[in-house]
């Protein structure tokens, strides 16, 4: 069996350089196209240079090879929608990690699975996804509590990331209110909010160096707490999700899949 052939789409980035690194350290994959945009410097230069690798002979440009079999994106909601309608026309399988995307460029990816198998998850780390389980288990068995459980989420990221809260953050969320009803989705505090609603979840998003991502989802209760952290301290658990999300969605007939069918959960 040949190794997969796969594609990555904003390799001049930090988790399109890790992308890269874990691909080509794989021994079922291989890094077949390195993929930015028209104006980006670092057209022409050798993905595995990018990386720290030395020279994998695989050089950056703009189209898509015909040889690639599956696209990982790791770039920004504007790149994200242009590469949808070039992997929509030539039948490509596409691995989904940017977030952020408005409702019309989300409508645009949900029309694209009619044509082709797209695994989209806020999160690529499985850690993260399994941790979005037991955040549904405990929202399950807390919402009945007679006093009343507040929920709160606390976010950290890198000061680079340009939207708050996280798309992860934010999928908690959905997870939480789903099992337990809240629908008022409060984005921080100030001044005299007064006293706490029993529909809401609170969000808070910190931006701190060069934090990968850590989430909180904290249940709070009279009397008792539980906390539910999950933290990264490498970009390489998105990667290495990223890759195994790649390996899945090749086998996989036109639709939308998530993580968890990606992890079997």
């Amino acid at each position: 069996m040949s190794n997969l052939k796969v594609a990555v789409h904003g390799a001049a980035g930090r988790m399109g350089q890790r992308v890269t690194a874990v691909t080509h350290a794989d021994k079922e994959a291989k890094v077949a196209a390195a993929i930015e945009g028209k104006s980006s410097p670092a057209l022409g230069k050798d993905a595995g240079e990018l990386a720290g690798l030395g020279k994998i002979d695989v050089p950056v440009t703009v189209d898509i090879p015909e040889d690639v079999e599956v696209v990982i994106d790791f770039s920004v909601p504007e790149a994200l929608i242009e590469l949808v309608k070039v992997c929509q026309s030539r039948k490509l399988p596409l691995v989904i990690a940017t977030t952020g995307l408005s409702p019309e460029q989300k409508q645009i990816v949900d029309n694209a699975i009619a044509d082709i198998p797209v695994v989209w998850a806020p999160s690529m780390s499985q850690a993260v996804n399994v941790t979005m389980e037991l955040t549904r288990l405990a929202s399950r068995f807390l919402k009945n509590v007679p006093e009343g459980v507040d929920v709160e989420i606390i976010e950290r990221h890198h000061r680079y990331k340009e939207d708050a809260p996280s798309g992860t953050a934010l999928r908690f969320g959905e997870i939480v209110s789903s099992e337990m009803g809240q629908t008022n989705h409060q984005h921080g505090r100030e001044g005299r909010p007064g006293l706490r609603p029993r529909d809401e979840i609170g969000y808070h998003a910190l931006r701190v160096g060069d934090n990968v991502g850590e989430h909180t989802i904290v249940f709070g209760m009279l009397g008792e707490t539980i906390e539910l952290s999950v933290k990264g301290s490498t970009r390489d658990s998105y990667a290495y999700g990223a890759l195994a999300a790649a390996k899945f969605v090749v086998k996989q007939k036109p639709g939308l899949y998530s993580m968890n069918d990606v992890l079997g959960l």
